[in-house]
């Protein structure tokens, strides 16, 4: 894999990583809760996953609980030099499976101290404050508390998830972002309103994600996407005799040099295929015809 993208590449502690990551969230049981069902295959996942050249991993403590972070650990412990390890705090989950908001100052706080603790780590390379909409605690508050756990040196850089354009320009006046990761993908570009809340969508930042050199981090790429009858994704894929997975990988790949997608997969096998969309090369042509 030698495709490969730098977070924070204006700061002083640049991560280059490969352009293609591994989301952990599906390593876990169902509703993402509980240990995977099948656990040796879980630890074989991140382990070849590494080994193929990924560099980048996406987890939370909240995926499990601390599940994902406890199965990275036994994996790959100690770390790879290399290997950036992406965390997100501002949320939790309830015994009933719902999830909550879990960002007012000291939470936030407790939550890095947490992932520290299951990852078995001094400082957290990156981490998301996810976004968990209208609340009593102010985005402003919320970041402040990131940047301050950033200055005593238990985070490396501070990125955003599921923000707005408008919460994107925020955080940007109050401090360095490194990333946002946005729900993003062929089939689901812009905001998504549904049961369980709102999405907003990568299409409506990723403009200023590149202006600012920030890589955007698409989430849920694969899960709008597979659902959909779409001829032409079908009909590309077909010429390049892969899966419709895959070519919705590789558009992202070449959609913009600023997106770092990270599917994920409990399955070992479709690791393998996943990884393979990589080599895929869209032409300019079959892209215009995709858009």
């Amino acid at each position: 894999m030698t495709s490969t993208i730098t977070i924070a590449p204006r700061s002083a502690h640049p991560l280059t990583v490969s352009r293609l990551g591994y989301g952990t969230m599906r390593l876990t049981g169902p509703d993402i809760w509980g240990e995977p069902a099948n656990r040796p295959e879980a630890l074989q996942i991140l382990r070849e996953a590494v080994d193929a050249g990924v560099t980048f991993l996406d987890t939370a403590d909240y995926y499990g609980e601390d599940v994902t972070n406890r199965l990275i650990r036994e994996a790959l412990h100690p770390y790879p030099a290399e290997l950036v390890i992406c965390t997100k705090v501002g949320a939790t989950r309830r015994p009933d499976k719902s999830w909550v908001p879990y960002n007012r100052p000291e939470q936030l706080r407790a939550s890095i101290d947490n992932n520290l603790r299951t990852l078995g780590q001094e400082q957290i390379q990156l981490v998301h404050l996810r976004l968990m909409g209208a609340g009593p605690v102010p985005l402003d508050e919320q970041l402040g508390a990131m940047f301050e756990l950033q200055r005593e040196g238990k985070v490396l850089h501070v990125g955003l998830s599921n923000v707005t354009r408008a919460e994107l320009e925020a955080g940007l006046q109050q401090g360095p972002i490194a990333t946002v990761e946005n729900m993003y993908g062929h089939a689901q570009r812009i905001t998504l309103v549904h049961a369980h809340g709102t999405n907003p969508g990568g299409e409506e930042v990723l403009d200023l994600c590149e202006q600012h050199g920030i890589p955007l981090i698409p989430f849920f790429s694969l899960l709008h996407a597979l659902p959909q009858a779409d001829t032409r994704v079908a009909e590309v894929a077909r010429r390049h005799g892969v899966t419709e997975a895959q070519l919705n990988i590789a558009w992202l790949l070449h959609k913009s040099p600023w997106l770092l997608p990270i599917p994920g997969t409990s399955r070992l096998t479709h690791l393998r295929e996943n990884l393979a969309a990589a080599t895929i090369r869209l032409s300019a042509e079959e892209m215009a015809y995709l858009e």
